[in-house]
């Protein structure tokens, strides 16, 4: 059909709107404005929403539900969502947090000389589990920040950024509750002294803002099949992944582990990541106030971009509605960083973004 002069405009505004409306599921919207600032997300197969809040912060609450209307509410309970009494029923640190796909809610929990996982039966409203990491896979300077679950082999993997000598993955069996650590010192977690420059701003090691920090392994993530751990220095340019078979071999040598990691392909410095079924690694960009992507062809591309939305994007996770979730910290902006000047402004924020490809719920 010929499209004449007389009908030329109709057309081309009939297709914006269409082409926006095919567009309208791939915009990051804004799930909850929170009063204090987030660190990583759990998205339980049910679709609660359920955060820790960032350390660095100092919170009352160490986890919170965000409720469907945007309030929030301790997570598990007020006993359990505060510091520990006697009788250890509490969190001391939490940042690591991930849901199993029966809806368990692990949390990693970093006290004073103990870590340990905590796993609250987010259907039952019981504690499911606690497991203790004891020394020497937890060491003097370790702080676990992120978790990966996997339910093929019944293993967790956490990432310990620890020193910037000896980072490591540490694994732990779900069902015995023994764990070891593997890659310590690896090329693939430990960080790289690139500066971090987000804005007019740089990063340093002290409250001054001088030296350069050094940022090992915290993002890590598995495929929905569980079959590769991806992972990475928080300050780095490469993704690595290796085969959970092999992770869990315990016959393999470290020389022979090391000799099974690949390099996936290039990214920023970031906080946190998230696969999805076809291969596509989500990237928290925390010096371009982004969310990009690896695709399986190793290349990186921002999604999305925001610098009220995006300040220090930190954890992410799949929901079962197939977006993505992510929790904006702040975290370069907090007093621990700025001499003790809290310069973060309020409110921090959780938006979520349609996945290029189906996920699974808690990854």
């Amino acid at each position: 059909m010929k499209i004449t002069k007389k009908y030329f405009p109709a057309v081309v505004v009939l297709f914006v709107i269409l082409l926006c409306a095919s567009c309208s599921d791939y915009q990051l919207e804004i799930v909850a404005e929170l009063s204090q600032a987030p660190g990583n997300i759990a998205v339980t197969p049910d679709g609660r929403l359920i955060v820790s809040q960032h350390s660095l912060y100092d919170p009352l609450y160490r986890v919170i539900e965000v409720l469907p209307d945007g309030t929030v509410k301790p997570f598990p309970n007020e006993q359990w969502a505060t510091e520990p009494g006697e009788d250890d029923v509490g969190l001391s640190s939490v940042l690591g947090i991930r849901s199993d796909l029966n809806g368990i809610i692990w949390m990693l929990d970093n006290g004073s000389g103990f870590s340990r996982l905590v796993a609250w039966d987010s259907r039952k409203d019981v504690l499911h589990d606690i497991i203790d990491i004891p020394e020497p896979v937890r060491k003097s300077n370790s702080f676990f920040n992120d978790l990966a679950i996997d339910p093929v082999h019944n293993k967790i993997y956490i990432s310990d950024p620890a020193g910037p000598e000896s980072p490591a993955i540490v694994i732990v069996d779900i069902e015995s509750g023994s764990s070891r650590r593997v890659l310590e010192g690896h090329e693939s977690v430990v960080p790289e002294p690139l500066p971090i420059v987000i804005g007019d701003k740089t990063m340093g090691v002290d409250r001054d803002g001088n030296g350069v920090p050094m940022l090992g392994i915290d993002p890590i993530t598995i495929d929905p099949e569980s079959e590769w751990l991806y992972y990475g220095p928080s300050q780095g340019s490469s993704l690595w992944r290796i085969r959970t078979e092999d992770l869990v071999d315990e016959s393999l040598s470290e020389n022979d582990l090391s000799s099974r990691i690949e390099r996936y392909g290039d990214r920023p410095v970031c906080d946190g990541i998230t696969v999805d079924g076809a291969g596509n690694i989500y990237i928290t960009d925390v010096t371009s106030y982004a969310v990009g992507v690896i695709e399986p062809s190793g290349e990186y591309r921002i999604l999305y971009r925001d610098e009220s939305l995006l300040v220090w994007p930190d954890g992410m996770s799949f929901g079962p509605d197939g977006y993505i979730y992510v929790a904006s910290s702040q975290l370069h902006l907090a007093a621990a960083l700025n001499n003790g000047e809290d310069l973060s402004k309020k409110p921090y924020y959780i938006v979520r973004f349609k996945a290029l490809a189906k996920g699974s719920a808690g990854r």
